[in-house]
């Protein structure tokens, strides 16, 4: 498996509660899984974990099969390979849109860093508005310049949190739908949250029910989310 979370628990420095208890989950490369969940329920803090902003209490965390955290070692965020779309963007404002992408390209030379532009703008639909500021977009398009930032230095794993909780109701189903079309061509494996049954069941290949820092349910979305009220707890 591509991502693999092994009996994982976690608890915040101000509380000995755990808000995870021994997370198992196991992700497919290429996968694109929803973590679905109420508030509280665990969803944002697994991302949390997987990125390396928190550590494990318990538990093992791998990416492509090498470890990111277990009880001997812990690799820090910025060596993962993984990449976040945060919920309210976090553009830099005095950056134009080709700014922002290329933000994260330092080790690229500067043709290569022009190539990249290039193709994850192709990729977004978003190659007219380059010198653009964000507040001169929509927030459809800021969502776009914020995937296409985080796609660009090719991470090995996308992670999503609440990412059309911004948008207006007709702009989250276009959006959604786009979303889908372009991590399929990526083939990048992604992880996002929602608390939003139809992002699950339009985006997600696999659906995650969490509830009380544990999983309460797998599988495919029509399963999953047809069955939802009606289930009981299952092994991962």
């Amino acid at each position: 498996m591509f991502v693999q979370l092994k009996n994982v628990s976690f608890h915040y420095k101000n509380t000995k509660e755990l808000t995870i208890q021994n997370f198992s989950l196991a992700i497919e490369k290429g996968e694109i899984v929803s973590i679905l969940g109420k508030s509280g329920s665990g969803k944002s803090t697994i991302l949390r974990l997987i990125a390396g902003l928190e550590i494990p209490f318990s538990g093992s965390i791998h990416i492509n099969e090498s470890i990111m955290a277990d009880d001997k070692q812990f690799i820090q965020p910025e060596k993962r390979g993984v990449g976040m779309v945060f919920q309210d963007y976090a553009l830099f404002p005095h950056m134009t849109v080709a700014e922002n992408i290329k933000f994260g390209l330092k080790k690229m030379s500067r043709i290569q860093k022009k190539e990249r532009l290039d193709e994850v703008l192709a990729l977004v639909g978003l190659k007219e508005y380059v010198k653009r500021y964000p507040y001169e977009l929509s927030g459809g398009q800021q969502q776009r310049v914020a995937l296409a930032r985080a796609i660009a230095p090719n991470p090995s794993v996308l992670l999503f949190d609440e990412p059309f909780s911004n948008l207006d109701a007709e702009l989250q189903i276009k959006i959604r739908d786009e979303l889908r079309t372009i991590l399929k061509q990526t083939g990048i494996t992604s992880i996002f949250v929602t608390h939003d049954k139809m992002d699950a069941r339009a985006l997600a290949d696999r659906v995650v029910v969490m509830e009380e820092g544990t999983i309460f349910r797998v599988g495919e979305p029509a399963e999953v989310l047809n069955n939802e009220f009606t289930m009981s707890p299952v092994p991962v």
